[in-house]
């Protein structure tokens, strides 16, 4: 059981809950990384209606983009200040709460009769994304033992595989059920509170042995607040930015690129995304060992740079290499999507939450919001001009050059006392 293992015994073990072991606690690990595919599946359910509101409500690309904007605007921009507040704070049952919200945003997407009230099912659901994030992220450290590139891809595959599901929720529940097919994924959001209701009870009692074993907090890292510490984090949340708007930009317009370019029906187009998200899914859970072995620098530069000829090739591709272009730039462009939030981690330690919120949160997600400005651009030129465009943002992660060498340490685990306590204010 993982409470034998973080802390439930007598106080002769309290210590190894502040303090915790070399051993990674998998049964939460599990448990976190099956909350997040749920989380991330009901945000999903929301790019995977497109095609079929943008009929029903006659929907622009500009609108669409609107959509998307909002969606990621109320997932992403108040998540760096969730995870401070969840440093200073830690609150465990917020996480069910975070659930709850993203059952009544699919309830009300799946009967909204028109745009302004899909805007406000998607801040609803916006919301709940963010709250989930950051404090998903710090149990995550938590349990992680010393693997921390290991336990941080497997939580974001279980994120990637719930947006993976996007073209498969609209080939077999949109479109042969239309809009109120949303209404089941209440179900779905019901299995995640309960799940997430557990995860809590766990890290409520982690946080509580924690307390209990408190000893004085260490002297922080020296230059924790170094120019060249923020300079590392500025140069990540651009790097970030470039791979989100990327990513994003495929996942909402490539479908429409696909059936304009080669007549493709919705769900033929769909299995392309479908190849794109599921070649992610490896891709994250390689990265993170990868990291641990050859370094978190390594595996940025070979991320963003090595999808940058396939990116360049995509538009230009019959349907038959799309298959295998999208396969590649899925395994690679992911493969460094949960390294990103290890390496600041471990440049900021003891700040879990504000760091999860700045690059899963803000950075993934301003790279998402420019999806509004995407679809602007399409409406004014074209959806193969822009297309061709997006094509070459890979090429920015460049920058990822003049970032410092890894700070990692293998043996040296303290400073999780101060993620699980917060900053002693409990």
């Amino acid at each position: 059981m993982a409470t034998e293992q973080t802390g439930t015994a007598p106080a002769a073990n309290a210590s190894s809950a502040s303090h915790p072991s070399d051993s990674t606690v998998y049964p939460i690990l599990i448990a976190v990384s099956a909350a997040h595919l749920i989380n991330d599946a009901l945000q999903a359910v929301i790019p995977a209606s497109y095609p079929i509101i943008r009929d029903s409500l006659h929907l622009s690309y500009t609108q669409l983009g609107v959509i998307t904007f909002i969606l990621y605007f109320s997932s992403s921009v108040i998540q760096p200040f969730i995870g401070a507040f969840a440093d200073a704070r830690p609150t465990p049952y917020i996480l069910p709460v975070g659930m709850l919200l993203s059952l009544l945003g699919i309830l009300g997407l799946a009967f909204a009769p028109g745009y302004w009230t899909v805007l406000a099912a998607v801040v609803v659901i916006g919301i709940a994304s963010a709250v989930f994030h950051p404090e998903g992220s710090r149990i995550v450290y938590l349990s992680s033992g010393t693997r921390r590139g290991l336990a941080q891809s497997v939580f974001q595959v279980g994120g990637n595989a719930g947006s993976a599901m996007a073209p498969l929720i609209t080939a077999f529940i949109f479109y042969p059920l239309g809009q109120r097919g949303a209404a089941w994924f209440a179900l779905v959001a019901v299995l995640g509170i309960a799940l997430q209701s557990w995860i809590a009870g766990w890290y409520k009692n982690y946080i509580h042995q924690a307390r209990t074993a408190r000893k004085p907090k260490e002297q922080e890292e020296e230059g924790l607040l170094h120019k060249k510490v923020i300079g590392a984090i500025a140069i990540i949340i651009l790097i970030s930015f470039a791979r989100s708007l990327f990513g994003s930009s495929i996942g909402t317009y490539f479908v429409f690129y696909l059936m304009e370019q080669f007549r493709m029906s919705i769900p033929e187009a769909q299995m392309y995304l479908f190849v794109y998200a599921g070649a992610g899914i490896v891709g994250t859970f390689l990265g993170g060992p990868l990291s641990d072995r050859i370094g978190r620098k390594h595996v940025m530069l070979l991320s963003v740079l090595g999808a940058a000829p396939f990116a360049m090739l995509l538009p230009h591709a019959d349907p038959i290499w799309i298959y295998p272009l999208l396969l590649l730039l899925g395994v690679i462009n992911h493969s460094s999507f949960s390294v990103t939030v290890v390496y600041v981690q471990e440049l900021v330690p003891g700040k879990v939450g504000t760091v999860s919120g700045l690059i899963t949160g803000l950075a993934f997600g301003m790279g998402a919001i420019g999806t509004v400005v995407v679809g602007a651009m399409i409406d004014l030129t074209s959806l193969t001009t822009i297309i061709i465009a997006c094509s070459f943002m890979p090429l920015f992660g460049a920058i990822g050059f003049l970032l410092p060498p890894d700070r990692r340490k293998r043996g040296t685990m303290h400073e999780a006392q101060s993620t699980a306590e917060g900053t002693g204010n409990g």
